[in-house]
């Protein structure tokens, strides 16, 4: 039964029993993998997503020794997850549910820094004001500065061009949270 979930995003050659070489190495470590996202194919390559889950924490650095005796394929990173990912299909609704069964603002507040953050895989979220003065957050954000920084910049330019990919925000207008 696993009990650690962590996300491996992995490159390997774009071909037929890659993947299948992959995930036999994950299974010599007694790992699971419980879901996959293929993030993009290209040139001969492919990065994917793996979630695993692992008997122990313990176990990770074994998984990512044996993942690289895979010829051709690398380890870019390996993150912990609180548990396994939600299936995309079903994410929405799920994150409708939790918004809707909020009974206060604050519940409100927290619902939804928790599902972005759950939805987005992010290392930290923030909920700012125009002024960028933090009513919650997810992790560790930035600085207020930095924040400020950001969504002046963001604001500067139209929606959906120039703005980077490693940053999502969208704002909320009038909402009452």
């Amino acid at each position: 039964m696993s009990s650690h979930y962590c996300v491996v995003r992995v490159w390997l050659p774009d071909r037929p029993g890659a993947l299948g070489q992959v995930a036999s190495r994950i299974g010599a470590v007694r790992g699971d993998v419980v879901g996959i996202e293929i993030v993009e194919r290209d040139g001969g390559q492919a990065i994917d997503e793996l979630v695993v889950g692992l008997a122990d924490e313990a176990l990770v650095e074994l998984l990512v020794r044996e993942v690289r005796a895979v010829d051709g394929v690398a380890v870019e990173d390996v993150r912990t997850v609180a548990e396994p990912l939600l299936d995309p299909r079903l994410a929405a609704l799920d994150a409708a549910v939790a918004l809707v069964a909020a009974r206060s603002k604050e519940e409100l507040t927290g619902a939804l820094l928790d599902r972005v953050s759950s939805d987005l895989g992010a290392d930290w979220v923030a909920l700012v004001d125009g002024d960028a003065d933090l009513r919650g957050a997810v992790g560790s954000p930035p600085s207020p500065a930095w924040l400020l920084a950001f969504l002046q910049a963001a604001r500067s330019v139209e929606a959906g061009c120039c703005e980077p990919e490693e940053v999502a925000w969208a704002p909320l207008g009038d909402a009452a949270v």
